[in-house]
């Protein structure tokens, strides 16, 4: 092993954020063991390049196999010796949470109850688990901050994610597990999500798709980079929760819990951007005018969402500050060189 190297375990290495991450600490030189069930919620294709990306180096090693299954998730967790687990992988989406409820039960519940029991056999020097902006549900208070009450949520997916860091502050309590949750707030960039809005609105756009614009137009979202969020994730890897050390700095109230190693962090700039302009800095990076297919909002959807970025900053030094244009841009750039990569590569060219 490389000096300075260190283990990590890593759950949804195939999806979007966790392909980052394990590609960031490969590069670092460390040693990741990742943990996917290739789930088909989108195209299982680019899950799999991904993970042949991540498979170019030697430090990376994979299983295949969903969170549900505990005794296949033990085995992983034996063979990785962990150091650092990140938890990343999920049921994802808030729409879908009103099609499919049950699968967030499997995974975000069942799977992350299982998780936490690997975390407790295998005592990793610090467990790291991703939540959501969703969890503050209903909440009006703006930006929203880490000691808000998020006892409100408005989807099955928010609730699934709140369950968790209330059952990973249990398991850090009885069992001394040093344990991070962090909250995201929506996460975008090259090898993004199909199924989120930059994605579906490059595609629809660049294939002459009308685009559905919930909301009027009027909701905004504190869009987070994603290479500014996995530097954020890895600065928070030092900064291991201790019972009796909180931050003390002006302005800042830690969500270190008095009785257990855990706490929980807002992961957003705390600068909103509007979905109207959203969309016309697409048009700007594609060159192209949307056909805008204006609709009300959809259940479970929120105004806003507004991180208060402090408490990160004051932990880590660091808060997201990419501009969403420059994000947009490097998304829009990777996404035409993938689909030529992919017209390139089926029987007869382009």
């Amino acid at each position: 092993m490389r000096r300075g190297s260190m283990r990590f375990l890593i759950t949804g290495t195939a999806g979007f954020i966790g392909f980052h991450l394990a590609r960031r600490l490969l590069d670092d030189g460390h040693f990741v063991l990742g943990y996917d069930g290739f789930t088909p919620y989108y195209d299982v294709t680019l899950k799999r390049e991904r993970h042949a990306l991540l498979a170019c180096s030697n430090g990376f090693s994979a299983v295949e196999a969903k969170l549900e299954d505990i005794d296949a998730l033990m085995r992983a967790t034996e063979r990785a010796e962990p150091d650092i687990i990140v938890h990343l992988a999920a049921q994802a989406g808030v729409r879908y949470s009103l099609e499919a409820p049950r699968t967030y039960v499997e995974s975000n519940l069942i799977g992350s109850f299982n998780l936490l029991e690997a975390a407790r056999r295998s005592e990793p020097k610090h467990l790291l688990l991703a939540s959501t902006s969703s969890v503050y549900g209903a909440n009006t208070d703006m930006p929203f901050r880490e000691r808000d009450r998020a006892d409100h949520p408005l989807t099955i997916y928010a609730a699934t994610k709140k369950a968790m860091e209330a059952m990973a502050h249990s398991y850090a309590h009885l069992w001394s597990i040093p344990t991070t949750c962090f909250r995201f707030f929506t996460v975008y960039g090259p090898w993004g999500r199909p199924d989120m809005a930059l994605f579906k609105f490059v595609d629809a756009i660049e294939h002459g798709r009308s685009i559905p614009v919930f909301g009027g137009g009027e909701t905004k979202r504190d869009f987070t980079y994603v290479d500014d969020l996995v530097e954020a994730v890895t600065r928070l890897m030092a900064r291991i929760p201790e019972v009796g050390n909180p931050v003390l700095a002006d302005g800042i109230d830690d969500t270190l819990s008095p009785v257990a190693p855990w706490r929980v962090v807002n992961i957003g700039g705390g600068e909103p951007v509007g979905l109207s302009l959203f969309i016309d800095t697409i048009e700007s990076c594609l060159g192209r005018i949307a056909v805008r297919d204006m609709l009300p909002m959809q259940p479970g959807d929120v105004p806003i969402t507004f991180a208060d970025p402090r408490l990160l900053e004051a932990l880590t030094g660091y808060r997201p500050s990419t501009p969403v244009q420059e994000g947009i841009r490097r998304f829009v750039e990777w996404y035409r060189r993938h689909e030529a990569e992919r017209a390139a590569s089926r029987p007869g060219g382009p």
